[in-house]
């Protein structure tokens, strides 16, 4: 008999990796589908289609010229992060007029990357507060097109109004170790965020969850 596949009908189901969705989000053209694409142990499913004159005047492509194709429904990768632990991987759709799909690719997800492209900072103000107002755990990535990182990162922090306590990453959407990390980076903010509204449940100030500012000024 296959010692491999004798192994694999023995493994109990306490061995078996834990599935977990994450959500890649952020505005037009931010990196979403490439860094999917980039990261993912599988060929992606993307659900891009052409741009044409009918998107003229609706969707901004001054900083992106070179743009042809755009998602109109989701992406989907997966990456294995451990032997007890995959990731499944889902794109949104940027533009505003897809966001009634937000709710049903964000259902039973674990947390949520925020990318950012700092020369269209205002595109990604929508998507943080989203998943403000779910508490939704979820990290701030700023896309380094070109590889250059044009701003500093705590000036990017103070634009978008983050709070300290989400991380504010920097990466390229391009590059799989890059992607990766991120998603580890996502992980464990999710984890540490769990633990910390179990402590909360329990009685245990020490442990509580950071709270919202109710006088935190609203994005504009």
């Amino acid at each position: 008999m296959d010692s491999t596949r004798s192994d694999r009908t023995r493994r109990s189901p306490q061995q078996r990796p834990t599935p977990v969705k994450i959500v890649i989000a952020g505005g037009f053209g931010v990196g979403k589908t490439t860094l999917v694409g980039a990261v993912s142990e599988i060929d992606p499913l993307t659900t891009e289609a052409a741009m044409t004159t009918a998107s003229a005047g609706v969707d901004d492509l001054s900083a992106l010229p070179h743009k042809t194709a755009t998602t109109v429904a989701m992406d989907f990768g997966r990456i294995t992060l451990d032997t007890d632990l995959i990731l499944y991987l889902f794109g949104t759709p940027g533009q505003d007029r897809f966001w009634f799909m937000w709710d049903d690719l964000c259902r039973g997800a674990i947390g949520a990357v925020v990318l950012v492209d700092t020369r269209r900072l205002g595109d990604c103000f929508a998507a943080v507060d989203y998943f403000e107002q779910r508490e939704l755990p979820f990290v701030v990535a700023i896309n380094c097109f070109d590889g250059i990182q044009v701003h500093a990162v705590e000036d990017v922090r103070d634009a978008l109004m983050i709070p300290a306590h989400i991380p504010l990453l920097v990466g390229d959407a391009r590059k799989r170790k890059s992607a990766k990390t991120i998603l580890i980076e996502l992980v464990q903010h999710a984890v540490v965020r769990a633990g910390a509204a179990v402590g909360a449940a329990n009685g245990d100030a020490g442990r509580s969850s950071p709270s919202m500012d109710p006088y935190r000024p609203t994005r504009q």
